[in-house]
């Protein structure tokens, strides 16, 4: 599913994807996309704040070696640089449109597209890239998928991958990535790309998408809004907490060292403390984006999902522990990446499956 499409005719075979919780690459050396070799790279929390503004890359430097590490751990030949980079859902907008008719030349549909998201978008549309892709057309109309990021934003992800070393040939959205790995069928398919800072839901039915369903958690994540309130402390070890809080003296008073010491260990627990609130908060932003995209799968096609299919780093064990403790019941919950797509030999261990199922479908054609 081919939504920012490259000028190179075919999809590279290297594949990057960037999420708030780090950068993972893999390669493929065809068209079936088995995975020949997976690499990941941590980058430090915060360092990746997905978002439709820019300073989506907060810390570009740090990012850069990121996505450099994981694409040296999997590029053939030092002379493989051209790479399809996979970005958050939250920095971007995918929109299904409906129009009675659609000039069938790109060219000349793309404005009327563009005119559409106009008052769609929470954004300068004139200041965005946009793409689209006829998911069906029939007498009664034209059903359209449309993407569209800031130009800003996606400059951001592309400029890091330059830095790194290489050079974008397509983008895609995450979760329509990931898409992408299933294998096409009649029989409709609930996905659900999930991780600590966003969910997205989705539905596709015979290779035509349904529904697609994002939901923000940024706010909920440890460095943002919520916690910005909480006093700034190092983490230090106790036997240097003296010396870093005789640094932090306010209006040069005297702090004493065990009171220091013992706001140190404070500072750690509320932190800790605001980390379980927001991991709390985001299993039920979860749990509730399911149930929503499962009554939607079931008004729309008259039966309830037997099976869900989990993307993205929380995992499939996670997300069934997740809705099961959230009272769902009933969905059987199984990784979008099966381990027979990757070579043997390829490293697993450090890459769970989970982490694969966007950059996977990046190299599917």
């Amino acid at each position: 599913m081919e939504i920012l499409p490259t000028s190179l005719g075919t999809r590279p075979r290297l594949a990057v994807e960037l999420r708030f919780e780090g950068v993972v690459a893999a390669r493929a050396d065809d068209a079936a996309a088995l995975l020949t070799s997976v690499s990941r790279a941590e980058v430090a929390e915060g360092a990746v704040m997905p978002g439709l503004k820019p300073g989506n890359i907060v810390d570009r430097g740090a990012v850069a070696a990121a996505v450099r590490r994981a694409l040296e751990g999997v590029a053939a030949r030092a002379s493989e640089r051209y790479v399809t980079v996979v970005v958050p859902d939250a920095a971007v907008r995918v929109l299904l449109l409906d129009f009675d008719q659609l000039p069938s030349k790109p060219v000349e549909a793309l404005p009327v597209v563009r005119f559409r998201l106009k008052k769609l978008l929470p954004f300068d549309v004139e200041e965005a890239v946009v793409s689209y892709q006829v998911m069906s057309s029939a007498k009664a109309g034209v059903h359209v998928l449309a993407v569209a990021i800031p130009k800003a934003v996606l400059d951001e992800y592309e400029g890091v991958v330059t830095q790194a070393g290489y050079l974008p040939g397509a983008v895609l959205p995450s979760t329509l990535a990931a898409l992408a790995s299933l294998e096409e069928a009649e029989a409709p398919v609930l996905v659900v790309n999930a991780g600590p800072a966003s969910v997205t839901t989705a539905i596709v039915r015979g290779g035509v998408l349904l529904l697609h369903r994002s939901v923000d958690m940024n706010a909920d994540i440890d460095g943002n809004a919520p916690t910005a309130a909480v006093t700034a402390l190092p983490l230090e070890d106790r036997e240097r907490s003296a010396e870093v809080w005789a640094r932090q003296r306010l209006v040069d008073q005297e702090i004493d060292r065990f009171d220091a010491e013992a706001a140190i260990q404070t500072s750690v627990v509320e932190r800790a403390e605001l980390h379980e609130l927001a991991a709390s908060a985001a299993s039920r932003e979860i749990a509730q984006a399911v149930s929503v995209a499962a009554a939607y799968f079931e008004d729309t096609l008259q039966a309830a999902p037997e099976v869900l299919f989990s993307a993205g780093t929380l995992g499939a064990e996670r997300l069934s522990t997740t809705l099961r403790d959230s009272g769902i019941e009933g969905l059987r919950v199984r990784e979008v990446v099966e381990a027979g797509v990757l070579q043997a030999g390829a490293t697993t261990s450090s890459v769970p499956r989970g982490w694969l199922a966007g950059v996977r479908g990046a190299l599917k054609n």
